[in-house]
């Protein structure tokens, strides 16, 4: 087990090289000068004589190789610099934004949850039933509807015509409904029909009707035995959408005002602040692995014969 995790930590390495190397190549091919960018958001007129200035002070007038050495060992030593616009350390800016983004990852896989597990399960146990249509319907209009526009109706009815809701920030718990329920909405779609179709496939199985034969209740065969497999590729989506949530969902917080990682990215893209835009591309990475790596670690958990596959193939 320690092995296993060692070497999935061990993977993060060459991921993100190859990840920091697009995003040096994407960020230098842009015919965008970041001096010029820098000096254009602070409103002073960009004179060939400030913009050398800039570059030095950057350090973008040394040859590419040199900058991406630069590059990889403040990575090494989790030293990304100053952000070219506020001239703050980008990890000190960073961390400062990463709460408002989990608090809104935490609420939006939580509410998702706990709604579409009852829902799928219902779906299932009783296909074709007006439960099942409900889901549908749920389904589809989560599937369809762009989370921008979602975003826009629900401040237009509940901030707007009601007056129910603030608009947009972070402050209490009432901030959090509309953003959690844009996030959510894609969420209960995706893990609705995923449950439903895995809980139809467990009840085809034969311990289904081993475990009937043997008289237990229905109750117990569905949660016990049917929804514990079931639930695995739910697992896993989750673990996915744990990743992108916590990297920033940059056009919910772009609509709700919310101050996260995701707008303060979008930010640094638009500004070309390269010290942000590789310090997000890192942390992002880690991420992801991380994620996968808690969803491997709870399905073996709930299933210990994912192990012993491991092992019969090696």
């Amino acid at each position: 087990m320690i092995g296993y995790i060692g070497r999935r930590i061990v993977a993060i390495v060459p991921i993100v090289f190859i990840a920091t190397l697009i995003t040096f190549a994407l960020i230098h091919i842009s015919p965008i000068d970041p001096a010029e960018a820098y000096l254009t958001a602070a409103h002073i007129y960009p004179t060939d004589e400030l913009l050398q200035q800039k570059r030095h002070e950057f350090g973008l007038d040394r040859p590419l190789l040199v900058q991406y050495v630069h590059t990889l060992g403040n990575i090494a030593t989790l030293d990304f610099g100053k952000s070219y616009l506020t001239n703050q350390p980008v990890w000190n800016e960073v961390v400062s934004k990463l709460p408002a983004t989990t608090e809104l990852a935490f609420w939006s896989m939580l509410f998702s949850a706990l709604v579409s597990i009852p829902l799928g399960v219902l779906a299932a146990v009783y296909k074709n039933s007006w439960i099942d249509m409900l889901s549908r319907i749920i389904a589809y209009l989560g599937a369809s509807i762009p989370q921008f526009w979602l975003g826009y109706l629900l401040i237009f009815f509940f901030a707007v015509k009601l007056d129910w809701l603030p608009v947009e920030g972070r402050g209490d718990w009432r901030n959090l409904v509309l953003p959690t329920m844009t996030l959510s909405m894609v969420l209960i779609a995706v893990y609705t029909r995923l449950l439903r179709a895995s809980m139809l496939d467990q009840l085809q199985e034969t311990y289904v009707q081993y475990a009937r034969m043997r008289g237990l209740r229905e109750r117990v065969i569905m949660l016990k035995h049917v929804l514990k497999m079931a639930i695995m590729p739910l697992i896993s989506g989750m673990g996915i959408n744990l990743g992108k949530l916590l990297t920033g969902t940059i056009i919910v917080e772009q609509v709700f005002s919310w101050p996260g990682f995701g707008r303060y990215f979008v930010e640094a893209i638009f500004n070309r602040d390269i010290p942000v835009i590789q310090c997000y591309i890192f942390f992002a990475a880690c991420l992801f692995i991380l994620c996968n790596l808690l969803v491997d670690l709870v399905q073996l958990y709930m299933d210990p014969r994912i192990s012993l596959k491991g092992r019969a193939k090696r």
